[in-house]
């Protein structure tokens, strides 16, 4: 990981707001040739001292088989991202550069029973459906369906040991230069040049 001082936060409470903030990830482990990776959304528990990722995957699948036989895994999440033209700086006859929010998270990887999965797939369903008026909410599936698709997956729990990070919004520039910067990207037409705009308005 790209990795500067300036880049980083010194309050750990932010990276998990970040990682909550963004729990769809990617999450890549070793095959014993090539590495496989697949995206899923995960609930991230904070215990403590102890974080750890909670969430399912397809069984028959290459990296499911992947995390049985290796469990040192990680997981990135990402946050906005977007292209910073050197245009807009004072001095601009210097190199653009790419802004963007990730965290790497290295961690092992225990794969669950079918009760357990059971707990993961009620606890994910509760989360993004109300439980009192969503029609999808879980306690409404009939049980015969929940039992026969949960054949089809494993859940998992993964341990974090390590965590890296990189905020990269432009903090080695100067205050006038993330000003134009915030300035430049509100201009444009598309989401994620709206979305860091916001993000960096934190920086200026």
């Amino acid at each position: 990981m790209y990795t500067m001082p300036y880049y980083s936060s010194a309050n750990p409470e932010e990276v998990v707001a970040f990682m909550q903030a963004n729990p769809f990830i990617t999450l890549i482990g070793y095959d014993g040739m090539y590495p496989v990776a697949t995206q899923v959304p995960v609930n991230i528990i904070n215990e403590g001292n102890a974080l750890k990722l909670i969430g399912h995957v397809m069984t028959k699948t290459d990296h499911c088989k992947a995390f049985e036989m290796h469990p040192n895994v990680m997981a990135v999440f990402r946050g906005a991202h977007s292209y910073i033209s050197a245009s807009v700086y004072e001095k601009p006859a210097a190199a653009s550069t790419w802004n963007y929010k990730t965290v790497q998270a290295k961690g092992i990887i225990r794969l669950l029973s079918q009760e357990q999965t059971y707990e993961i797939i009620k606890d994910i369903t509760d989360k993004y459906e109300d439980p009192h008026s969503s029609p999808s909410a879980f306690h409404k599936m009939d049980q015969e369906y929940i039992r026969k698709n949960l054949k089809a997956i494993t859940g998992f729990e993964i341990m974090i040991c390590h965590i890296s990070h990189v905020f990269k919004m432009s903090q080695d520039h100067s205050q006038k230069d993330r000003e134009r910067i915030v300035e430049d990207l509100q201009q444009k037409e598309d989401a994620l040049s709206h979305l860091m705009a916001e993000e960096m308005k934190h920086y200026v």
